[in-house]
């Protein structure tokens, strides 16, 4: 695999049980992955205290929830989650759905 290009579509990796994500890129700064989701399945509910969210949809269609705010998104639509929002995200029924998620900074080195 090359490590500085990468097709969304081919690397996508679905599972029945949950949310798959597919890691791009990492770095002590971010992380890139691919979050690959079965119709109906779901990221809950969740927030990042020091660390930025973005979600781009690449497949499909996402009912996204940032703070007191919810939209259903398709390809090539983006939403932001900043630190400290609650934020989830999940495919509608009837077809999968691939999302570019993009974190800065790292969660794992956010707060150090």
């Amino acid at each position: 695999m090359c490590k500085y290009f990468h097709d969304t579509t081919a690397v996508a990796e679905f599972s029945a049980d949950k949310m798959k994500k597919v890691n791009l890129y990492e770095s002590n700064r971010m992380f890139c992955d691919v979050y690959c989701l079965e119709p109906g399945q779901q990221q809950v509910e969740h927030s990042h205290v020091d660390s930025d969210k973005i979600y781009h949809v690449l497949t499909g269609v996402c009912h996204v929830r940032v703070g007191d705010e919810a939209q259903c998104l398709s390809a090539g639509q983006v939403a932001i989650a900043p630190a400290g929002i609650v934020h989830s995200v999940q495919a509608e029924v009837g077809e999968r759905a691939t999302i570019l998620v993009v974190m800065a900074p790292h969660p794992a080195t956010a707060a150090v």
